[in-house]
């Protein structure tokens, strides 16, 4: 069987009949019987929902047809299992969901209840049956789905990985930190509750500061946890879906960093991707970082850490809600374009403005059975032409210069990248 896949599309305006350089981009993805990508946006008309009190960073919607047109490139698989997708609250999320529906397109990862967003979706090829699996490890904690008990309906929502962060420290710091806890008062209230019995009472060797919790250690370090029911969760799915299917697809959208170089992979995500597999999943596929990341094939499979912007018109998001006025000392008086040319420090920073959140990969892989066979990569950029029409939209890229970090990520995961004929061979 082939595959393709693309990152993030980030869609606010409809995608012209034709230009320069999509019909290339097209028959590239539609080598792939199955066809990935990730919809960073929601789907639903101005005036039918309201905002939430949070969004994924800027308040993104768009029309329906607008989603219908990035079909056109030929993707049959997607998940909304990102960090926007309660940016119009509850029924943003339902006008999404039931486009995705209506559309007959393969999703997974957001559902009525947590049965369904956590449920694998299927795609018929002529060459096999392909399994989508979907998981969110960056999100607000009132996006995830519910458990449907016997006689509570279920919350819409998202299939989520809760995480929580803990700090270690040496000795005098954590003995410090104690301290500073207790002097300024900030874990009283939290104290007081936790004598009444509702919340468990820390381990030996733990402390916190408000809701940060710190562990006594020999060095500093971040630990990730994830939620051991989730992790469950998500194995059960992988095992569903790999009894179901003759080939399992897992999505996977985070935003975690590690240091100051944002295409470092954290070490849990290392271990999640890896662990993933080991649960039976043939391929793991990566978005979130607005960026590229490393390549890895683990017991030949293959693991894509992040596959950057493959579509962004951050600028072109056409109203915003107070709330997202308001936290730049705004209001809905001024335009959205000024609100974004504030936020951007006049369109010389995020996402936009820097180059490396532009440069993406299209993979094409294909296999033998379940073992992969080989492994292609077409470079592409999100910024093709001359005029605001073509702004943000995904061309093979001319200047394949951020290849060659690509190429150096991933020899660190035993993955070579050479350049064939124009597109990118990969090795292992």
């Amino acid at each position: 069987m082939k595959f393709t896949a693309v990152g993030d599309i980030l869609v606010q305006r409809r995608l012209p009949q034709d230009y320069e350089g999509f019909e290339e981009i097209k028959a590239f993805i539609e080598q792939g019987d199955a066809r990935f990508f990730n919809l960073e946006t929601t789907l639903n008309y101005e005036g039918e929902c309201f905002a939430s009190q949070f969004s994924g960073g800027t308040y993104v919607r768009t029309n329906p047809e607008m989603y219908y047109d990035m079909l056109r490139y030929g993707f049959n698989m997607t998940s909304a299992n990102n960090n926007h997708a309660f940016d119009f609250s509850f029924e943003g999320f339902a006008r999404t969901l039931e486009t995705l529906n209506e559309s007959g397109i393969t999703h997974a990862g957001i559902g009525n209840n947590l049965h369904q967003a956590s449920a694998p979706a299927y795609l018929e090829t002529p060459d096999g049956r392909v399994a989508l699996v979907a998981v969110n490890l960056s999100f607000n904690p009132a996006m995830m789905a519910g458990v449907q008990s016997r006689r509570v309906a279920g919350r819409p929502g998202i299939n989520g990985l809760r995480i929580t962060r803990k700090v270690t420290v040496p000795r005098d710091d954590f003995e410090a930190i104690k301290r500073v806890g207790d002097r300024c008062g900030i874990n009283c209230a939290k104290m007081i509750t936790r004598g009444e019995g509702y919340y468990p009472y820390l381990p030996e060797g733990v402390c916190e500061i408000g809701d940060q919790q710190f562990i006594l250690g020999d060095d500093y370090g971040l630990i990730y946890e994830i939620n051991q029911k989730d992790i469950e969760r998500l194995k059960a799915s992988i095992r569903e879906a790999e009894s179901c299917a003759d080939y399992v697809i897992v999505s996977v959208h985070h935003h975690q960093i590690e240091g100051m170089d944002k295409t470092t992979v954290p070490e849990f995500h290392k271990e999640l991707m890896r662990n993933i597999v080991d649960w039976g999943a043939d391929a793991v596929i990566g978005h979130g970082p607005h960026l590229l990341r490393a390549i890895e094939v683990y017991r030949d499979k293959p693991i894509f850490y992040s596959l950057g912007d493959f579509l962004i018109q951050l600028y072109d998001v056409a109203f915003a809600p107070e709330d997202f006025y308001s936290q730049y000392g705004m209001d809905s008086d001024d335009s959205v374009i000024e609100l974004l040319k504030k936020r951007s420090r006049d369109f010389t920073t995020g996402l936009m403005a820097q180059r490396e959140m532009r440069e993406a990969i299209i993979p094409l892989w294909e296999t033998d059975g379940k073992k992969l066979k080989s492994l292609k990569l077409m470079p592409v950029y999100a910024s093709c032409g001359e005029g605001k029409h073509l702004e943000g939209l995904p061309q093979r890229a001319k200047d394949t210069s951020f290849m060659d970090k690509l190429a150096e990520m991933s020899k660190a995961y035993g993955v070579e990248i050479k350049e064939e004929d124009g597109l990118f061979v990969c090795s292992w």
